[in-house]
């Protein structure tokens, strides 16, 4: 029996210390949250095993106490230590039919897809709740070759389950995004790194609304 919390719509939220000035990642999740962000995944790609399970502890409880659903990268073993609702993988992490067998079917997976080959597959056989589809654009923060808008109007058409558009989307081209039918995005760099997380986050929610009445945005 399946009861999976739903990857809420509009901002998806991600760690990122590289980008963020200096500021922990506590911090930008607690401004992150503060702007209305409702699902966070953590993503420490630089830091020892001890410094992420020391922060997600204190992220996670963060999380739980303002009702935002938590997102494990990579480590299912933190996952699993902190409760998390979920766990997001890639293409060359473990399969995804391996991680349920960890997490069992109660908590969210979600699996990164650069093609709409990798789409259709975690479709079509993969025990996934979710999928990333990106990079849309160039991005600093994953060396991965772009997908292009090509693949996320594909998603839209072709893939019915959640997916979340990454990859080089900033303010500036998020209604390219979202017009398009995306109803989960993620910014990093532009979110992290902003001056003041709480009013870029605020402002990126917004965008969402302007949409409601689009033939493929249906909130």
């Amino acid at each position: 029996m399946r009861n999976r919390i739903e990857i809420p719509k509009g901002i998806y939220g991600i760690t990122g210390d590289n980008f963020s000035k200096g500021r922990d990642n506590y911090f930008c999740v607690e401004e992150m949250i503060k702007g209305g962000i409702k699902i966070i995944q953590y993503r420490a790609k630089t830091k020892t095993t001890r410094e992420k399970v020391k922060e997600v502890k204190t992220i996670r409880e963060l999380c739980k106490k303002h009702g935002v659903v938590f997102i494990v990268n990579d480590n299912i073993d933190l996952a699993l230590l902190v409760d998390a609702d979920g766990v997001h993988v890639g293409q060359d992490d473990m399969h995804p039919d391996d991680v349920r067998k960890l997490v069992g079917n109660d908590k969210i997976i979600g699996l990164s897809t650069h093609s709409p080959e990798q789409g259709m597959e975690a479709y079509k056989n993969l025990n996934v709740d979710y999928i990333g589809v990106g990079p849309i654009f160039p991005t600093t923060t994953k060396d991965t070759t772009p997908v292009g808008i090509e693949y996320l109007e594909y998603a839209v058409e072709n893939l019915h389950l959640p997916f979340v558009a990454i990859g080089g989307i900033k303010a500036h081209n998020i209604d390219d995004i979202i017009s398009k039918g995306a109803q989960h995005v993620c910014l990093v760099s532009e979110i992290v790194g902003a001056d003041s997380i709480v009013e870029m986050t605020k402002s990126l929610q917004e965008k969402f609304k302007e949409y409601k009445t689009s033939d493929n945005y249906k909130l």
